[in-house]
C-alpha cells in the first residue's frame, strides 16, 4: 500500500481539526473570503472575526463598499490596526466594478493587478475561493515547510521565491485537493506547529518531520521582536485618527492639537497620515478623514 503523502496526511488532520471560521463557509464566495485576507494580515482571528462580520454586513459586495466614501470604510476599520488596509480594500472594490463588473476576478494575473492585492492574498482568493492550485505561503505555511521538510527551526523574516516552489510542490496535482491542502498547512502553522511551545505530539506529520529528526529545539523566544508602541509615531497616529473617526467633516487643527503633546511628532503622523491617503486638509486649518462627504455612485462598467 502507498503511503500517504505529505499533503494527504496534513489534510485529513485539517478536515478533522479545523477551527469553525465563517470565511470558511462552503460556497460563501470570493469577496468575503479577499475580505477576511485582508483582515488578517497581521492580526489575530479573535479581532478580525467581529471586524469581518461588521464589514460584510454593511457592504456584502464590492459594489456597495466602491460607492461608499475612503472616510466610512476608514471609520469601520476602527481599531483593527493599519488602516490604510481599509483604503486599499475600497480602491480594490472600485476595480473590481471597474475592470470587473463587481465580481471577485478569478484570473491569478487578474487578482494580482488588483490595488493592495499582493502575492499572498492573491494565491489566497484563487484557492479558498476559486479551489484552483497555488501555493498560498505566510508565516505559519513557510514555518510548518521549513521545518518538516528543510529540517531548520525557523524560516526566516520573509518569503521568498523558493518558498513558493517549496510549497508547491508538496502540494497534490488536483485542483481541489491542492486547495485543501493549502489551507491544511496554514493551519497546521497557526494552531499546532507554532513559533513557540509547538505541540509536536499533536502533529500529523510528527513521524516524517526532518526537524523532529534532527532534535533541534524550537527558538527560545520570539524570532522578532515585538514592535514598541507606546510613544510611537504609530500611537500618535492612532490617536489622531480616533477623533477624526468619531466627527463628521472638518475638524479644526486645535482640536487634533489636543491629542499629544510633543508638537514635532504630532504634526508629523498627521503628515503621514496625509500622505498614506487616510486624511486630508480642508482649507489651512482643518482637517477630515479622506474622502469624507456625500457618497458618489459609480458609473456603470
Amino acid at each position: 500500500m502507498t503511503e500517504p503523502t505529505f499533503a494527504t496526511l496534513v489534510s485529513r488532520w485539517f478536515q478533522r481539526n479545523a477551527r469553525d471560521l465563517p470565511w470558511r463557509t462552503p460556497g460563501i464566495g470570493a469577496w468575503p473570503i479577499l475580505v477576511s485576507e485582508v483582515m488578517l494580515q497581521q492580526t489575530p482571528v479573535v479581532r478580525v472575526l467581529p471586524a469581518w462580520e461588521a464589514w460584510l454586513a454593511r457592504w456584502p459586495t464590492p459594489t456597495a463598499l466602491a460607492e461608499d466614501t475612503p472616510a466610512e470604510a476608514i471609520r469601520m476599520w476602527g481599531r483593527l490596526g493599519y488602516p490604510r488596509r481599509a483604503v486599499r480594500l475600497r480602491d480594490c472594490a472600485v476595480a473590481i466594478v471597474e475592470r470587473h463588473g463587481g465580481e471577485v476576478p478569478d484570473r491569478l494575473d487578474q487578482l494580482l493587478a488588483l490595488p493592495g492585492v499582493g502575492t499572498y492574498t492573491a494565491r489566497a482568493v484563487a484557492a479558498f475561493a476559486y479551489g484552483q492550485r497555488h501555493p498560498v505561503v505566510d508565516t505559519n505555511v513557510r514555518r510548518v515547510v521549513c521545518r518538516a521538510i528543510a529540517g531548520e527551526p525557523d524560516a526566516g523574516p520573509a518569503t521568498r521565491p523558493a518558498d513558493l516552489v517549496a510549497t508547491e510542490e508538496l502540494l497534490p496535482v488536483e485542483p481541489a485537493a491542492a486547495a485543501l491542502a493549502s489551507a491544511a498547512f496554514m493551519e497546521l502553522g497557526a494552531i499546532v506547529c507554532t513559533a513557540r511551545s509547538p505541540r509536536c505530539a499533536d502533529c500529523p506529520v510528527e513521524t516524517v518531520c526532518a526537524w523532529r529528526a534532527s532534535g533541534q529545539e524550537a527558538p527560545a523566544g520570539p524570532t522578532r521582536r515585538p514592535q514598541r508602541y507606546a510613544g510611537t509615531d504609530r500611537q500618535v497616529r492612532g490617536l489622531l485618527l480616533a477623533v477624526l473617526r468619531e466627527t463628521t467633516g472638518p475638524v479644526p487643527h486645535q482640536r487634533l492639537d489636543q491629542v499629544w503633546h510633543d508638537d514635532v511628532q504630532r504634526a508629523r503622523a498627521l503628515a503621514g497620515l496625509v500622505t498614506d491617503g487616510l486624511v486630508e486638509p480642508v482649507g489651512e486649518e482643518s482637517f477630515r478623514l479622506a474622502g469624507d462627504g456625500p457618497a458618489m455612485p459609480l458609473p456603470l462598467p
